[in-house]
């Protein structure tokens, strides 16, 4: 029961709210996350913040956040506890509660309208943070270092010789590291302020246009380059299957919209290089994508899973990498119609 969770009580005290009504939010794998419902005030989000953040990016939320309002970009922020902190520590994890904003949540998009709307979103949330003045406590620098990924899945292919579902996973951490291999090299680029994790469930929609409205989760906020930001984001968005299923399809559709949204609201503020980037960048994210999840198969200790659906976290996270492997392999029977409608999206000429 989500009542019994330790520390719960005391948090919701913390914050005035001993009394509100709670219900789970979201699908997120990382922080546990609900809405809070008090008796006579606003909705709220409280989040069990995941062990692997410092408390201290609650500050750099807090100055994201801000430097957003002022850009016009609507993201969630920090509510101070009873005490004026940003965070509460308690049970040997740290909390925070921030501001609920309407809007749907999708697992995956729909139509090419709104992955048009997702797009020009992140280049809005992209330009608003461009310049910002601020030492991120997470800067995250390197997280999308795919070596370090692939040398863990190898890592966790000799760590677990007798897994119990070895017989499963080994052959598809192979097929994972042999995709690796023919990876396209990545051209170096310049670090942005950016997301860190623009998949679609982390992006809310207005129920009654469709438009994106909002990007939540703001954790990851830091430097990386521009092409790495684009390729996870397109991986998600572009997967109209979600990242639940062991099939994953690459849409060229929902690519080439979700680029024209993108560079409608980014115009030349995006390099050329970077742009160009984006194709290397994208089937990178998602091997590497598939490699975490298949070492998280053999690990067992880092992704939440769905305990309705599956009946370990081994199995939902081997589902998952074989869902990011089909995708790569969809994607790579698709690169050159893929990259011309890159190219002609930012108007940019063919190679």
């Amino acid at each position: 029961m989500t009542q019994d969770i330790k520390g719960l009580r005391t948090v919701l005290a913390a914050y005035g709210c001993a009394g509100a009504s709670l219900q789970p939010l979201g699908n997120g794998l990382i922080n546990l996350t609900w809405l809070v419902r008090p008796a006579d005030g606003k909705p709220a989000v409280l989040q069990r913040v995941a062990d692997v953040f410092p408390a201290e990016i609650n500050r750099d939320i807090g100055v994201v956040a801000d430097a957003l309002a002022r850009q016009g970009v609507v993201v969630p922020g920090v509510l101070p506890s009873l005490s004026g902190q940003l965070w509460v520590e308690a049970a040997g994890h740290n909390w925070r509660m921030l501001t609920w904003l309407k809007g749907a949540c999708h697992e995956s998009l729909s139509s090419p309208d709104q992955a048009r709307s997702a797009g020009a979103l992140l280049a809005r949330f992209h330009r608003a943070l461009d310049g910002l003045d601020h030492e991120f406590a997470n800067p995250r620098l390197g997280v999308h270092d795919t070596a370090r990924h692939l040398a863990a899945l190898r890592d966790a292919l000799v760590d677990h010789p007798a897994h119990p579902r070895r017989a499963q996973i080994a052959p598809l951490a192979e097929s994972i590291l042999a995709a690796a291999a023919g990876l396209p090299a990545l051209p170096p680029s310049r670090d942005r302020i950016v997301h860190g994790d623009p998949k679609i469930n982390n992006m809310l929609f207005d129920e009654a246009s469709g438009e994106a409205t909002s990007l939540v989760d703001l954790d990851t906020v830091g430097l990386m380059p521009l092409p790495l930001e684009l390729g996870d984001a397109l991986r998600s968005w572009c997967n109209p299957t979600g990242e639940d299923g062991r099939l994953g399809e690459f849409s060229a559709e929902l690519f080439a919209a979700a680029l024209t949204g993108y560079a409608s609201a980014a115009g030349d503020w995006i390099e050329p290089a970077e742009v160009r980037a984006i194709m290397p960048a994208t089937e990178t994210i998602i091997i590497e994508l598939a490699a975490r999840f298949c070492a998280d198969a053999f690990n067992e200790n880092y992704f939440g899973w769905d305990a309705s659906r599956f009946t370990t976290r081994s199995e939902h996270n081997e589902v998952r990498a074989a869902g990011q492997l089909t995708l790569a392999r969809s994607f790579a029977a698709q690169r050159e119609d893929l990259s011309n409608r890159l190219l002609e999206a930012f108007g940019l000429a063919t190679d």
